[in-house]
């Protein structure tokens, strides 16, 4: 995945994440692996819901993947998930998503892995390596 001599694999990306660090570092390296065309970065779960509330009726607009934070203040991505599955179908199939955090403790996995609508769980921050992997298990449709 290089930025001069490949195009973008995805068409847009959701970070959602509390911490600005964190949301800038993966922009950045969504941006340095041309990851995505556009990254779109909500600071909270409740942002990003309005934000997806927004593209209901524009499956085509919504993200290929949703990268989620975990904990967050207020709603956390759990919570998220919550109000999440109660969307439409046809906007639950369109985004993938990923959930990240900084926790290694073995219920925050078990619960992240045992959501239907949580694909992956990744260890923060983002990484080349992390998106390289996404890209070989997600390969993008033509």
């Amino acid at each position: 995945m290089e930025a001069a001599s490949q195009k973008t694999f995805y068409k847009k990306v959701l970070v959602v994440d509390d911490n600005p660090t964190d949301r800038f570092i993966a922009k950045k390296m969504i941006e340095k692996c041309s990851f995505a065309q556009e990254t779109i970065l909500c600071e909270s779960a409740q942002q990003a819901l309005e934000y997806l509330r927004a593209l209901e009726d524009e499956p085509d607009a919504l993200p290929d993947f949703i990268f989620l934070d975990i904990s967050m203040p207020g709603m956390d991505g759990y919570e998220f998930l919550e109000q999440y599955a109660t969307f439409p179908d046809a906007v639950k199939a369109k985004s993938i998503i990923l959930m990240l955090t900084t926790s290694l403790h073995p219920n925050d996995i078990e619960r992240a892995q045992s959501n239907p609508l949580v694909i992956r769980f990744i260890n923060k921050p983002i990484s080349r390596d992390k998106l390289e992997m996404i890209c070989n298990d997600f390969p993008m449709e033509n």
